[in-house]
């Protein structure tokens, strides 16, 4: 694999923890593997190695645009990750309202609905 895999797998394991990637890894087949790889290199080795700006905004940014963009699916597991982020529930909530001015209440509603629900869960298993 490529340094730059490798480093975007080390980070997303920092980010999303050592569980859910393993499952994800687990989860692959020859048919998804390129686009595993992309994600991996791209998404994970390019943009959230990237230090210009902090993992805790980094959090924010991915669910506000989630959310904007009605890509509801990954919510809880971004939800799950600010754990390693260093994102807060105050922070998640300030990106939440800035979908609801600028995306629609709507999508602002649904996405703090998904967060309320993932962070009572993540209190749960704690």
């Amino acid at each position: 694999m490529s340094e730059r895999f490798e480093k975007g797998m080390a980070t997303r394991r920092a980010v999303l923890g050592d569980a859910h990637v393993d499952r994800a890894e687990q989860q692959k087949t020859d048919f998804d593997l390129p686009f595993q790889t992309m994600i991996t290199e791209g998404a994970w080795g390019t943009l959230w190695s990237d230090d210009s700006i902090s993992r805790r905004d980094r959090s924010m940014l991915t669910l506000a645009l989630l959310a904007a963009t009605g890509n509801f699916e990954e919510i809880p597991m971004h939800i799950r990750a600010t754990a390693n982020t260093g994102a807060s529930k105050e922070d998640i909530m300030q990106a939440f309202m800035h979908v609801a001015v600028y995306a629609g209440v709507p999508k602002a509603n649904h996405a703090i609905k998904l967060a309320k629900q993932t962070y009572s869960e993540m209190e749960q298993q704690s």
